[in-house]
């Protein structure tokens, strides 16, 4: 989208939102929201489910809207917390050279905490992106911080709706004004999931890396203050070799125009149905204490509502570009079990509306030696069950079913997947992956292709870092 087009869409979008949301459409940014909003965030991912095509008292999804709701609020509840509140009483005395910045402890040495793993929501269409964090800071005035407290105050400002840069700033700034070092410098690498309409599908089936496989958009950042912020300056050097250490170079970022995928996307007008989404995700912003008229926001609830609609209900049965899924064969001649590994998929957890992704292996006995399924279409069937509200374990089941009324003999599906769910709300158990597998025909009995299989699995990922 151009320049021209963004601007001419967001004087629309705020023509739009003004109209929904009243003068009175905010407390504006970081104001304290009113307990009663969570039932009104409630009330909006209704509406949202409703426009999925979703009964919302299905099922699986009637505790949607609590659970979405409780998501927004743990990833935003930084608007109600304080820096002070934080470091306080978490200063420490310790001594170091006297009145100058050194290499000693307490007064002059370098301090840095690096491979901080946060999330946060991007403003720009509310997905949550991933974020690692390395803070450096020098102390000064004899006293140091408990470490525990820089990723508490970056953590802070992550759980608002943020930019990079601007994310950057803020902890750095914090940390400047809270504790008074000689020099602070904050480094972020973030990385934000792809739209299916820009996801690359081409991938080599060796693995790349985890984020490379699911297209993810990257972006490194860097805010620095005092003695840090100097270009060439000794202290600066030796926190940049020591974010070395450990591969992280802070000149790798990606010169994007926009960070966000979604800017990129090309607008056009929507429908009754997603005028009312929209309208619905700004209530949700105005609910969590943002202000839906700040210049940031203004097609923020766009661009969510154009998310969503990549995984809206379907009652078509798949086909294959046009084509009976009985009908595909390929005249390779290959007998026994035939495997295509890796196929990436990026599917939307119907619980808390937030996306799940990861790669799906699938192995399968070839009814004649001379019918093998194509792996584009294979991946045409694994994109058709990711486009939707989903659990992982009914995606596997799915997929498993569908290729199994092609081959006829047995088919096995396994599914690795990362939950953000799971990495950016709650428990934030991150690093934890998911996988399931399902069974069916001869696979079921037959234990030693399955191990074949697995074991072939197990040997393609070997290469993962």
């Amino acid at each position: 989208m151009g320049a021209l087009e963004d601007i001419r869409f967001v004087e629309e979008m705020a023509l739009e939102l003004s109209a929904d949301c009243g003068s009175d459409s905010g407390a504006g940014s970081g104001s304290e929201p009113e307990p009663e909003s969570n039932k009104e965030i409630e009330e909006a991912v209704k509406v949202l489910l409703q426009g999925l095509g979703e009964d919302h008292e299905r099922e699986g999804i009637k505790r949607t809207p609590f659970r979405v709701a409780k998501a927004f609020r743990d990833g935003t509840k930084g608007y109600g917390q304080k820096v002070k509140d934080i470091v306080e009483g978490a200063l420490f005395p310790e001594a170091g050279l006297e009145n100058t910045a050194g290499y000693a402890g307490g007064t002059g040495g370098l301090v840095v905490v690096r491979d901080i793993n946060l999330f946060s929501f991007c403003e720009s269409c509310l997905l949550p992106f991933s974020i690692q964090c390395h803070i450096g800071y020098i102390p000064a005035g004899h006293r140091v911080v408990g470490l525990s407290k820089l990723s508490r105050v970056a953590d802070v400002f992550a759980k608002r709706l943020q930019d990079p840069q601007r994310l950057a700033n803020e902890i750095c700034s914090a940390l400047q004004t809270s504790i008074k070092p000689a020099g602070v410098s904050v480094v972020l690498q973030c990385w934000h999931i792809q739209f299916p309409e820009t996801q690359k599908n081409n991938l080599d089936p060796k693995h790349p890396s985890e984020f490379e496989m699911q297209g993810w958009v990257q972006s490194s950042v860097c805010s620095s203050s005092g003695v840090l912020e100097n270009e060439g300056n000794s202290f600066r050097d030796d926190f940049l070799s020591l974010l070395k250490f450990r591969g992280i170079n802070v000149d790798s970022g990606s010169s994007l125009e926009y960070w966000c995928p979604s800017r990129s996307l090309k607008m056009s007008k929507s429908g009754v149905t997603q005028s009312a989404m929209i309208s619905a995700v700004a209530s949700i912003l105005q609910s969590l204490g943002e202000d839906p008229m700040r210049q940031e926001l203004l097609g923020t609830p766009y661009r969510y509502v154009h998310w969503l609609m990549n995984f809206k209900k379907s009652i078509l049965e798949p086909k294959l570009n046009g084509l009976s899924l009985r009908s595909i064969n390929s005249p390779k001649r290959i007998g026994g079990i035939h495997s295509e590994l890796n196929l990436p998929f990026c599917s939307q957890c119907e619980h808390h509306l937030l996306p799940f992704y990861g790669v799906v292996h699938v192995g399968y006995y070839c009814e004649k030696e001379e019918e093998v399924i194509e792996r584009s279409y294979i991946h045409s069937i694994v994109h058709f069950y990711g486009c939707k509200l989903q659990v992982q374990e009914r995606l596997t089941k799915q997929i498993a079913e569908t290729i199994y009324s092609v081959v006829g003999r047995g088919v096995i599906v396994v599914v690795e997947a990362n939950h953000i769910c799971m990495i950016s709300r709650g428990i934030e158990k991150i690093g934890s992956s998911t996988a399931t597998i399902a069974v069916m025909g001869e696979f079921a009995s037959d234990r030693g292709s399955k191990a074949l299989f697995l074991d072939n699995i197990s040997k393609s990922t070997a290469s993962w870092g």
